[in-house]
């Protein structure tokens, strides 16, 4: 189930472009808290500081413990900004979650095994959605999802349906979504679906090309 992170937040007493360049050279990411049925706040959040806090939860879905003070609210990460040019983190928006109502997030998805198709039948695993909408409490969020496709053969495929979910999580997605398909390695010809070999063709030249 997903971690929660402790990070210590403080206010952000200016906001605007000028401000929020101020507090990133000073090597702080403004943010802001929203949700929850209260106004929003503005805070800064130190970079190095919850860059190593989210080390090892890339993908996930983590619940933040937000320390503002003698203050402290669950929330998660809805969106985070980044630079198109340094790719740094520049903003980072956390919503407030109230750890007895059900939220809906987006777990990743993991295939593992190596399915007798791709062994044996010379197919092609074909993964074409990692990640699965689902509804539950925020402390029974999964850090991903896992499929077993060691017994997939050509021509299958694995839908949303078929991943097995945890206790008292709920699958948002339409059952029959795809997630995996299991094709051939490569497209046959007809020469392979005659069994003959195709003979090139001769092109004849007239006396003037010639």
């Amino acid at each position: 189930m997903s971690d929660t992170l402790n990070i210590e937040v403080n206010p952000r007493p200016e906001t605007g472009k000028n401000a929020n360049r101020r507090s990133r050279a000073a090597g702080k990411i403004p943010a802001v808290v929203y949700g929850g049925g209260k106004e929003s706040v503005a805070i800064e959040v130190d970079r190095k500081t919850l860059l190593d806090t989210m080390k090892g939860h890339s993908g996930e879905t983590p619940i933040f413990l937000l320390k503002l003070g003698d203050k402290e609210r669950h929330a998660m990460i809805r969106n985070m900004e980044i630079d198109p040019i340094s790719r740094q983190v520049i903003h980072v928006d956390f919503q407030r979650v109230m750890m007895d109502q059900k939220v809906r997030v987006a777990v990743p998805v993991e295939l593992v095994g190596t399915s007798i198709g791709v062994k044996t039948e010379g197919g092609m695993l074909d993964f074409v959605t990692r990640e699965i909408h689902i509804e539950c409490l925020p402390g029974d969020i999964p850090k991903h999802l896992e499929f077993d496709v060691t017994e997939l053969h050509v021509g299958e495929h694995v839908v949303a349906g078929d991943v097995k979910l945890p206790e008292k999580v709920i699958l948002l997605d339409e059952p029959d979504k795809v997630i995996a398909s299991l094709t051939h390695g490569r497209l046959e010809t007809e020469a392979d679906a005659t069994g003959e070999r195709a003979e090139p063709e001769v092109i004849k030249k007239t006396k003037a090309e010639a």
